[in-house]
């Protein structure tokens, strides 16, 4: 088959998925993306109300939640843990120069967090008068529907209708699901890492660059993605897709690697320009490290060795190291490679960022949201049975999480 042969094998085929990716209710054929809003809908309902229970509760008892300060407004309440940080950058911009202690060290400041967030809530908040808080918690909840149809569409191809639904619905409705509406970057974040493996796996490499540089500006991962395009690109050189890997096709893949790859490290950089501080962004970074290991420098490789030894000494190394070992063996087993090639390398790509990067502490949990596509395997949604325990499960661990993540271990 030559290469305009497939191209237009492959339209074809997208053409009749899209065609028949709807049900039939009461006699209407609905498309599946509406059902899958319509879910998303229904879990913003059931999450808003478990978050106004509980801020209530918190106000009645007078409980200090996740914040720099209490202010007793709901919209203030979804603005916890550091959105703070996002609010400062959406009003002042970043700060010029690093905040210092008295020992001399960086401390937290917003050089941490990266701006498409907050530079897309800033004209929001100019346009209607809102602050920070309910801007953006609007913002979040938007790409938060946007994100669950973008999962949706990045499953559908390799494990089907029914398990790619399924696996929106557990999405929008885990225990982690709150961040999706809340004034902080993970929506954001999430819809461009979704589409941006959804296109490296329709072969549309160009459409990656701007996917992939806007998750690189929204939060730290984006590099997962440029090492899952490394993978797929040695994976078509060697014949592993079956199908011919034409001239431009490798060129456009090329470039996006290297601009998602340059952006992926853009932040550092621009950090040490604004500031004069070649170590800016680490030095910052260290600060939030600082709380459980003390003053340490950053090593690839050794924040969940370093972590684990601090509290556990030899038994923690040890005890990462077999969990390592275990997630490697799952990760290569025949459940995950039902994934499809592309969704099996990104998630080994992203579990590979974050053993790189990450200390692993109360925010892994936040961290993880990236590999939901695991939601999709099928073995989780083979049965109704399955299905109703695994929503039943995420819907319960909602009020749990909500609690522990803003009251008894801020995120």
């Amino acid at each position: 088959m030559t290469p305009t042969q497939l191209t237009a094998a492959r339209a074809v085929t997208t053409v009749r998925r899209r065609s028949t990716d709807a049900v039939t209710l009461r006699g209407y054929l609905v498309p599946m993306w509406a059902l899958v809003l319509a879910a998303y809908a229904a879990s913003r309902l059931l999450t808003t109300a478990f978050l106004a229970a509980v801020h209530g509760l918190a106000r009645a008892l007078g409980w200090d939640f996740a914040s720099f300060d209490w202010v007793p407004s709901f919209a203030r309440f979804l603005a916890s843990w550091d959105g703070v940080h996002y609010g400062t950058i959406a009003v002042d911009g970043y700060p010029t120069e690093l905040p210092r202690g008295d020992d001399g060290n960086v401390q937290k400041n917003p050089w941490a967090f990266l701006p498409l967030f907050p530079l897309m809530v800033r004209p929001v908040s100019a346009l209607t008068g809102w602050d920070f808080a309910l801007s953006g918690a609007v913002i979040s909840t938007i790409f938060g529907a946007a994100a669950t149809v973008a999962l949706y569409r990045l499953l559908l191809p390799s494990v089907g209708r029914t398990s790619a639904f399924w696996g929106a619905m557990f999405f929008c409705f885990g225990p982690m699901s709150f961040v999706l509406q809340i004034a902080y970057a993970e929506s954001v974040f999430l819809f461009f890492m979704f589409c941006s493996v959804a296109a490296m796996s329709a072969r549309r490499y160009w459409l990656m660059i701007p996917l992939g540089v806007g998750a690189a500006f929204a939060h730290p991962g984006a590099l997962a993605v440029s090492a899952a395009l490394g993978l797929h690109f040695l994976f078509r050189l060697a014949g592993r897709d079956k199908a011919p890997f034409p001239h431009a096709e490798r060129v456009a893949a090329i470039a996006a690697g290297i601009v998602i790859t340059i952006a992926g490290f853009a932040w550092p950089l621009v950090a040490t320009a604004v500031t004069g501080s070649r170590s800016a962004y680490f030095d910052t970074e260290m600060a939030w490290w600082r709380d459980y290991v003390g003053d340490v420098g950053f090593v690839p490789f050794t924040p969940w060795f370093l972590m684990a030894g601090h509290y556990l000494g030899a038994f923690g190394v040890v005890m990462v190291t077999a969990v390592l070992f275990g997630a490697i063996l799952w990760l290569s087993g025949r459940q995950v490679r039902l994934l499809g090639l592309d969704l099996h390398l990104y998630t080994i790509s992203y579990v590979a960022y974050l053993v790189a990067v990450f200390l692993p502490q109360q925010s892994l949990f936040r961290m993880l949201l990236p590999l939901s596509p695991l939601l999709g395997l099928p073995a989780l949604s083979a049965t109704p049975q399955r299905r109703r325990r695994m929503l039943t499960a995420c819907i319960a661990l909602q009020p749990v999480a909500i609690l522990l993540f803003w009251f008894v271990w801020p995120a």
